[in-house]
């Protein structure tokens, strides 16, 4: 029987939620803090966590920083939609958790049996997640954790050597900075020599055009889609369209720290919006994105917020890379990361047709394998990447020799 972990300092929310999994026939334990969390892993070995934000003694950021450098497992967050709460979501993402709900607060109909409905339906979804690709995240939270103490030693029951996933025998060290052994995913600590910084990828052959790149990602995507803005070189001239499931509120500061991430000015895109090679627009909670017009070296984004849900979701990976399919005539590349359903796979068949290039993400650097899987099963992905040579599977794309070797 698959066991969760439900963690909050409310016994109401804690009643609830349990009674939700023990009624979809999960075996479910409780915990009121972060400490208490971090023993509870320990002693239950959970598959999945649900973790609030904001706790007493120790809080949820905290509580996940631990669990992911000592016991990698599958969290989901549970959080206040207020700007405090979007941030400390998403630092809590950027340590190792896997995806996030926001609690209803009145500011739309949902309700608390809303909630517990969604929550069954994520925990169904990150009960099948492949926990070993959650090395990633558990190597990321341990770089945080040794910079934060200010110490080159390891944490607790961190792994060293060759400890993160998605190397295999030919995989390219994009960067030199910050791995440990021919299997280190570049740009990403694996404990013992946590990095301070990411590497952009260099552009070593002549560049053919300056591209324009969709990246689409669900469940799993912030961190993975924050390190590729870490690598995506600003001399690449690229022009990047974001499409990361996530509700309204959270789109705005997901963009911002990706802006604080990389060379590109990123920003969520506005109705109208004019992006040009250097910049980058993430689509907004519930508005599909779609490129309207490609004039000049600009694309014009038009948001349409009252489409239907496309997967039963809005924004939609398809109607964007769908709309870019038409409109970008040349240099064109999609690529799909992490997450639960077929969201982007007719994207993906969109740009092939249209001569653009195709990426998924590899299914051992995926927490979530359903949407590179799908597109990959459409036969139109040229390439099938672990989340640290994405960026230079693009950077290869559209570079006169047709490699970027260290």
């Amino acid at each position: 029987m698959t066991r969760v972990l439900v963690v909050d300092d409310s016994k109401f929310m804690r009643t609830v939620i349990g009674n939700a999994l023990e009624a979809a026939d999960y075996d479910v334990e409780t915990a009121a803090n972060g400490s208490q969390a971090v023993e509870s892993v320990d002693a239950f070995d959970p598959d999945v966590v649900t973790m609030d934000v904001e706790m007493p003694e120790m809080g949820g950021i905290d509580a996940v920083e631990q669990i992911m450098t000592s016991n990698p497992t599958a969290i989901l967050m549970l959080s206040v939609h207020t700007e405090r709460g979007t941030e400390a979501t998403l630092d809590a993402l950027e340590r190792g958790a896997v995806d996030f709900l926001h609690k209803p607060d009145g500011s739309d109909s949902r309700n608390v049996a809303h909630l517990t409905d969604e929550v069954v339906a994520k925990v169904d979804e990150l009960a099948e997640a492949d926990v070993s690709s959650i090395a990633l995240a558990r190597a990321a939270a341990t770089a945080h954790a040794t910079r934060t103490r200010g110490t080159d030693s390891p944490a607790r029951g961190t792994a060293t050597g060759n400890a993160v996933v998605g190397g295999g025998s030919d995989t390219r060290l994009l960067s030199d900075h910050g791995t440990n052994g021919p299997n280190a995913t570049p740009g990403i600590g694996t404990g013992s020599e946590p990095d301070e910084e990411t590497t952009p990828v260099a552009v070593d052959g002549e560049r053919t055009t300056a591209p324009t790149i969709v990246i689409g990602a669900s469940t799993g995507g912030p961190k993975i889609v924050e390190r590729l803005f870490e690598q995506l070189p600003a001399d690449l001239e690229a022009t990047v369209l974001v499409v990361q499931h996530m509700p309204p509120g959270f789109t705005e500061r997901f963009a911002d720290r990706l802006d604080s991430h990389s060379a590109y000015d990123v920003s969520e895109a506005a109705d109208g919006d004019r992006l040009r090679p250097g910049e980058a627009a993430v689509a907004p909670g519930n508005a599909h994105l779609e490129v309207a017009s490609n004039v000049g070296d600009a694309l014009r984004l038009r948001l349409d917020r009252d489409g239907d849900r496309v997967h039963g979701v809005r924004p939609a990976i398809d109607v964007t890379m769908e709309s870019a399919a038409e409109r970008v005539s040349d240099g064109l590349c999609g690529v799909v990361l992490t997450g639960m359903g077929r969201d982007g796979a007719a994207g993906i068949e969109a740009i092939a047709a249209a001569g653009g290039h195709t990426i998924a993400q590899d299914e051992a650097t995926s927490p979530v394998f359903g949407i590179p899987c799908q597109a990959i099963e459409t036969g139109c992905v040229e390439r099938v990447a672990p989340a640290g040579d994405i960026v230079g599977a693009i950077v290869d794309a559209f570079t006169t020799d047709g490699e970027n070797d260290e």
